[in-house]
């Protein structure tokens, strides 16, 4: 059997070398992905921060160890080592490391690539098939220091976040480092396969910024095309309803329903025995439902609070209505559904990046632990 027949896309990558000059999350999450998919990345820290300032964001039960809970999400399958940038010698290494690459992420502030002779038009000189990934906050002309809570405040995320007598909140996950992920994700790939047909390599950026504006999808539309401007109503959709809205169960279970469709609110009425509420012309269409949406969602409470939780999910279920009870992190993470995107190595365990799965192939990717800074240091350094 060829080396084609026998190839996933799991492994796709093997014999891809990545150098990681990212820190955070972003730009390291575009890493571990790149390992899951087979490719030897190498992540340089500045040894002077104590590499990943990410290494020392730890909650305060965690284990004294350079690998925090926070660097290990986006850190499997990498290899360490540590270079002072600053430093002549240091620079050498690092210009002898992207040549033999195929693939440099970096996230540096506007004008610091250069500096330290890292910059695509350097690194390119040497490596012209060389595919060059910018993690930037703002573009790259903008010298602002981006973090993510920023950049939720930014683009318009924390604005629509909360209820209307809260202040903005911020999203408890960093989502616009993981939508800038995506993002280079996607563009290095379209790199990578324009390689493939031209032999020649690619330099682009993506800002936080711009990941941020471009994944308000239905709200910018709600506004740009509508004229409204979306307000926080809490989990709410300003669409369709019932959608989003949580409901409280007689065993003091919150659960969740997305009703898309006519059929979907008929059929729950049906369950909640209320059967005439799907036939009144208040609630019968979803634009209905939407003019009405406090009346409508009173009634379904009161239905639901003398139902138990998990009999009301799996009714739900049984009729093909989109519900779920909510499920803490730790309830999620212990689900046997969620088994199939876990790591383990070395005690540690770990969410994969990747969430596709190969038709007619069961290979899952297995990748080491995250790495100590400096790990590798004589392995690679020599």
């Amino acid at each position: 059997m060829s080396q084609a027949e026998t190839m996933c896309l799991y492994n796709v990558l093997s014999g891809v070398r990545v150098i990681e000059l990212a820190s955070v999350l972003a730009g390291p999450s575009v890493g571990m992905f790149c390992a899951e998919l087979g490719a030897d990345v190498i992540k340089i820290e500045n040894p002077k921060t104590d590499g990943d300032m990410t290494r020392s964001w730890k909650m305060s039960n965690e284990a004294d160890t350079d690998i925090s809970a926070y660097f290990s999400s986006v850190n499997w399958g990498k290899r360490s080592i540590t270079l002072d940038l600053s430093k002549e010698e240091d620079q050498i290494i690092c210009h002898t490391l992207c040549e033999k690459a195929d693939i440099v992420i970096v996230s540096y502030k506007s004008g610091d690539a250069e500096k330290y002779g890292v910059d695509y038009k350097t690194l390119s000189k040497k490596k012209p098939a060389l595919i060059y990934a910018a993690v930037t906050g703002f573009g790259e002309h903008d010298t602002r220091v981006a973090f993510d809570a920023v950049l939720q405040a930014m683009t318009g995320f924390m604005s629509m976040n909360g209820l209307p007598e809260t202040p903005p909140i911020k999203m408890p996950v960093a989502l616009i480092d993981v939508l800038a992920g995506h993002h280079i994700k996607e563009a290095l790939l379209l790199a990578l396969l324009k390689r493939e047909k031209t032999g020649r390599g690619s330099a682009f950026s993506v800002s936080l910024y711009g990941a941020g504006i471009t994944s308000l999808v239905n709200q910018a539309a709600n506004y740009l095309i509508a004229g409204k401007i979306p307000q926080r109503i809490g989990s709410e959709h300003p669409n369709i309803v019932p959608y989003g809205h949580v409901f409280l169960t007689k065993d003091k279970k919150y659960i969740l329903l997305a009703i898309g469709t006519d059929k979907q609110f008929l059929h729950l009425c049906s369950i909640l025995h209320i059967a005439e509420v799907a036939t009144d012309e208040r609630f019968s269409t979803n634009t209905a439902r939407v003019e009405n949406r406090i009346l409508v969602n009173s009634i379904i409470q009161e239905k639901i609070e003398m139902s138990d939780g998990d009999i009301l999910e799996n009714k739900c279920v049984q009729m093909e209505i989109p519900c779920a009870i909510v499920r803490s992190v730790a309830e999620a993470l212990d689900s046997p559904y969620a088994e199939q995107f876990l790591f383990e190595d070395d005690g540690l365990r770990g969410v994969r990046s990747s969430a596709f799965e190969e038709y007619n192939n069961s290979t899952k990717p297995s990748l080491k632990r995250p790495p100590h800074l400096g790990e590798h240091n004589w392995e690679i350094k020599g």
